[in-house]
């Protein structure tokens, strides 16, 4: 299922929802100009690397504690390729702009980084001792989403379905669409368990973290009445 546009109307502009997208495509844009080794070597210094953290806490193999944890950060905006850039910041524009609006634009960019870095530890734990750089903004715009699911469970969600070679457009009540879309995380997350699992590259603990984290978030916010309009559906 693919989100083609969300049905509820909204009253700022998603001034910040916007700014993500231009710094996470211009780093994107960056990292594509830059030669295949250089590349490499930017993804495998601001990724983040789950045995970096396991060395720098056991003090062994020189790892600073700033290689180590700077990279929960930084690793959020970098990205692997096209489809990924495209799909993270599509879902970003599809469900953030409300978000901000409910949150407010600082409060909404602190509760997207915090979901961003939330999502980066939960990916170590489940990885710990992996050297395999883990990149990319779906842990934050995970958290977005479960966002969503809080202030807008109504909101009708236009979707593109696809069925075998043919597709058809429905709208979807938000709770169904990102329920669905967190069981397919959580399943393939606990299917990437185990030795020699394959995750197929994807980070699935870091959307399930992600998500969890911006749901308790927004379930504290909705509870103290500090959301900024009504939602509609």
């Amino acid at each position: 299922m693919i989100p083609l546009k969300d049905m509820t109307p909204r009253r700022s502009a998603p001034v910040m929802t916007l700014l993500l997208i231009l710094v996470n495509s211009g780093v994107f844009f960056y990292q594509i100009s830059l030669p295949a080794r250089a590349a490499d070597l930017l993804i495998d210094r601001y990724g983040l690397v789950p045995a970096r953290i396991a060395n720098a806490l056991a003090g062994t193999h020189h790892v600073s504690y700033a290689q180590a944890v700077v990279p929960l950060l930084t690793s959020m905006f970098l990205h692997g390729g096209w489809l990924h850039i495209i799909g993270n910041m599509w879902f970003l524009w599809i469900f953030g702009a409300n978000v901000e609006d409910r949150f407010g634009s600082f409060a909404y960019l602190v509760v997207y980084l915090i979901c961003g870095i939330g999502s980066g530890i939960s990916q170590v734990l489940f990885s710990w001792g992996s050297h395999i750089p883990s990149i990319g903004a779906s842990g934050a715009i995970s958290g977005v989403l479960a966002a969503y699911l809080v202030f807008f469970p109504g909101s009708r969600i236009l979707t593109l379905i696809p069925l075998f070679v043919f597709f058809f457009t429905a709208r979807i009540p938000a709770f169904v669409f990102i329920l669905l879309w967190f069981m397919v995380q959580f399943m393939s997350g606990l299917g990437s368990l185990g030795a020699g699992a394959n995750t197929g590259g994807v980070a699935w603990w870091a959307h399930v973290g992600g998500f969890l984290i911006g749901l308790i978030i927004a379930l504290e916010t909705r509870a103290a009445g500090r959301g900024r309009m009504p939602e509609y559906s």
